[in-house]
């Protein structure tokens, strides 16, 4: 499965917000509702426990009924999650700090569609439909809005299965900050640093209070970053039948002084597209542990003296090995040692815990 993100033309947006007031309703409803019951009984309600209180609601609301159903369950499902007995409010107030961007869940039976258009209810949507929504069986999905006030469906699919690769390479992948990826063939993802480059109009925009500039722009470089990233990850895939990638942790490296590098380069999203568009093109995906893959030599094996190490040698791009004498670049040595590591990893198994 996998889900479509379509953009609907902005003259449904009235509509739209008038319904995502009405969930926010029915959500805040439910909330309140659960969390006096347990107060009274010491026991909590699940969702079909709150059907009974929740009928004729689509007629008042003028929502369907498995839009109620749906944001039910959410909220059952994430009570159970966070471990609270109540909810945080969502608040439609528009000129609130603490506004609920506009969220209308429903099932596969509350919409119809078509290519240009879905209809939910009684109302028609017209959209950009740059899928063809009408090669697609819907499983579920949801209206949802943006911080700019822009308006999309977002539908569960049965995803297409794609031809098996005819690709034969297997290549490792070194993920880094100066570039995103180095493969051990030599192909290198550059990082454009999107951030970096739109963060001079960022500060401007911000020191003037501009805030409809500030969303626009932050979203602007999350958009130029996917873009790139998708197109990367595509071809990267396309063209091999074995990818290994290092465990690099981004969460880790976030809480050093390299933060803001690091959320610009966006490793993290390029190994979850490698990982969900290799089970899809049937191509093997392997994360194996990098540790010392770039102080290793991956000629002899050997740990030398002058090879890099630690943060005082991040500085160093290419190194001689002292033991078979081989000049290396850093991150394709450790590319081709990831490489090799996945290869071991794939002939001895992976053992049973």
């Amino acid at each position: 499965m996998k889900t479509l993100k379509i953009r609907i033309k902005d003259k449904n947006c009235k509509v739209l917000n008038q319904l995502a007031t009405e969930v926010n309703f029915v959500w805040n409803y439910v909330n309140d509702l659960c969390f006096k019951h347990l107060k009274n009984t010491g026991q909590f309600f699940s969702a079909y426990d709150i059907a009974q209180y929740t009928k004729g609601t689509s007629k008042e609301c003028n929502l369907h009924s498995q839009t109620i159903q749906a944001v039910t369950e959410e909220l059952i499902i994430r009570r159970k999650q966070f471990k609270k007995a109540k909810l945080k409010w969502r608040v439609s107030n528009k000129k609130s700090a603490r506004r609920s961007l506009g969220w209308i869940p429903f099932k596969k039976v509350a919409i119809k569609y078509a290519d240009g258009y879905v209809q939910y209810s009684k109302h028609q949507f017209k959209l950009w439909d740059s899928y063809g929504l009408s090669k697609y069986q819907v499983k579920t999905g949801s209206f949802v809005e943006d911080s700019r006030g822009r308006w999309y469906i977002c539908l569960v699919v049965d995803s297409v299965k794609q031809e098996n690769t005819v690709a034969t390479k297997a290549i490792g992948i070194d993920l880094g900050l100066k570039d995103i990826a180095t493969c051990s063939d030599g192909i290198v993802v550059s990082n454009p640093k999107f951030y970096r480059k739109y963060e001079q109009k960022l500060g401007i925009a911000q020191r003037a209070k501009n805030k409809k500039r500030v969303r626009a722009l932050h979203a602007k470089i999350a958009n130029c970053r996917k873009d790139y990233l998708h197109k990367a990850s595509t071809m990267l895939v396309k063209n091999n039948a074995l990818i290994v990638v290092g465990n690099l942790s981004a969460k880790k490296l976030v809480r050093t002084k390299m933060a803001k590098s690091v959320l610009d380069t966006g490793f993290s999203a390029l190994k979850t597209m490698l990982k969900y568009k290799c089970e899809n093109a049937g191509v093997l995906f392997e994360e194996v542990n990098e540790a010392y893959t770039t102080q290793t030599c991956s000629c002899c094996g050997e740990i030398t003296a002058n090879s890099p190490k630690g943060r005082s040698g991040l500085g160093i791009r290419e190194w001689n090995c002292m033991e078979c004498g081989t000049l290396h670049d850093r991150d394709i040595n450790s590319a081709i040692n990831i490489l090799a590591l996945g290869h071991k990893r794939l002939a001895v198994g992976i053992p049973l815990l």
